[in-house]
């Protein structure tokens, strides 16, 4: 035998019946957005790399440490990977103009590669779902996205997420920040570990992002972006305060949060959870103004978020959440070969009618024993055993024996006729 090929590691594959809870979720996503009035926009997986190094910041962990970066031998072109949707769907936006006619929301489902160490819900190969709101400016845009997510959450049935907000200002604030930042932290330099002396003059701010308990003081003590920022900031941030209220969302400011990206200003937010431990946080977003005119667009403002999808399976897992895994109305049993020309064309039309019923098929063994098929019709979960015996098929007619009690309208075995599958196909759907 060839040797055995795996999967990279960090890059998992979605087998059934897990992969039927990554349906069922994005299902129930797509029915919110739609609501909302999101469309979906598909962006490639492979970008130039200098979308991320300007998009993201040539500094950002992301850019630094985690892309997956690589030259196409083909031509010399220097190419990335996806770590993250915003950047790709705001250069999307940019090339074909989709701001022409105004305002868009857009969403998208796909997956994001970073090389970093796989954990619990973290992986090299990861997917998200993103929300982008472009061109609108107030702080009602920012509110909204936020309680979109917030509404996911009652629509899951998801408890124990708190939202957490805060305000980066505009650039010449944050600017302002940084220095004052820099000029604290360079006080207390042989307090900072080889992190933050890392990024002590390249991305300051990230400091405060910092886990180490040792510099916990150090960085609580450290000067607040809310004191630098203007009249115009505080007014935005104030009135989405002021909304989350009025649609009842509960929040914490938190003055620590950051995010990892350049291009974040006004708003940003996490949705965090106790329940995952270290890896708490299971959406989150904020305002980037800037970004449509850092990627080569005429100026427009943007707003939304991003949540892990494994992230937030594992969340839904953990509150027993998930729905039961979807199994058939009907498992097709079939004694002889001889029947097939009788059998397929009923599946057929039950499946034309909207039954889900999965045939049991010869094997290099040839077809399996009648006990055999049940063990494998009871294993399979359907609800019913369709029995093409000969007797029955001798009469044009199918056997319908439940293999649930208290499934549906048919509670005990019966023959029903093969021509008129249409008439019956809706007493087998009844019993899901």
């Amino acid at each position: 035998m060839s040797e055995r090929i795996t999967a990279v590691k960090g890059m998992n594959d979605i087998a059934p019946p897990d992969s039927a809870h990554w349906e069922w979720l994005e299902a129930r996503v797509r029915a919110l957005l739609a609501r909302y009035g999101y469309r979906n926009l598909r962006t490639p997986i492979v970008e130039p790399l200098a979308l991320f190094v300007r998009g993201l910041g040539e500094v950002t962990d992301i850019v630094e440490k985690e892309m997956y970066a690589f030259e196409d031998r083909l031509n010399g072109e220097q190419l990335a990977l996806r770590p993250e949707g915003t950047a790709g769907v705001v250069r999307a936006v940019v090339e074909h103009n989709l701001l022409y006619d105004g305002p868009k929301r857009l969403y998208y489902m796909g997956p994001m590669f970073r090389h970093e160490r796989p954990q619990r819900g973290r992986y090299r190969q990861f997917h998200q779902i993103g929300i982008e709101a472009l061109g609108l400016a107030g702080p009602e845009a920012d509110a909204e996205v936020i309680a979109l997510a917030a509404d996911l959450w009652a629509e899951l049935g998801v408890q124990d997420v708190t939202l957490e907000l805060n305000t980066l200002g505009q650039p010449a604030e944050r600017a302002a920040h940084r220095q004052a930042l820099i000029a604290y932290f360079e006080q207390h330099r042989d307090q900072l570990d080889a992190d933050a002396q890392r990024r002590l003059y390249t991305n300051p701010l990230r400091i405060l992002d910092t886990k180490n308990p040792a510099m916990q003081p150090l960085v609580e003590a450290a000067p607040k972006l809310l004191d630098h920022l203007g009249a115009a900031s505080r007014a935005h941030f104030e009135q989405v305060c002021r909304l989350l209220d009025a649609l009842g969302i509960g929040y914490r400011i938190n003055p620590r949060l950051v995010r990892g990206l350049d291009y974040y200003h006004h708003t940003v937010f996490e949705f965090v959870t106790t329940s995952l431990g270290a890896q708490g946080t299971v959406c989150a977003g904020g305002r980037y103004d800037g970004l449509v005119a850092e990627l080569g667009g005429k100026p427009a403002p943007g707003v939304g978020w991003a949540m892990g999808v494994e992230r937030l399976l594992e969340l839904l897992k953990a509150q027993q959440r998930l729905p039961a895994v979807p199994v058939p109305d009907a498992y097709a049993i079939v004694p002889d070969a001889a029947a097939w020309p009788q059998v397929l064309p009923t599946l057929r039309a039950l499946r034309a009618a909207g039954v889900e019923v999965v045939m049991h098929a010869s094997t290099a063994d040839g077809l399996a024993s009648m006990k055999a098929q049940f063990k494998k019709a009871d294993a399979s979960g359907a609800r019913y055993a369709l029995i093409f015996g000969a007797d029955e098929l001798d009469q044009g007619m199918v056997a319908i024996k439940p293999l649930r009690e208290g499934v549906g309208p048919i509670t005990e075995q019966q023959r029903r006729p093969l021509d008129q599958a249409l008439s019956w196909a809706a007493e087998l759907r009844a019993a899901r």
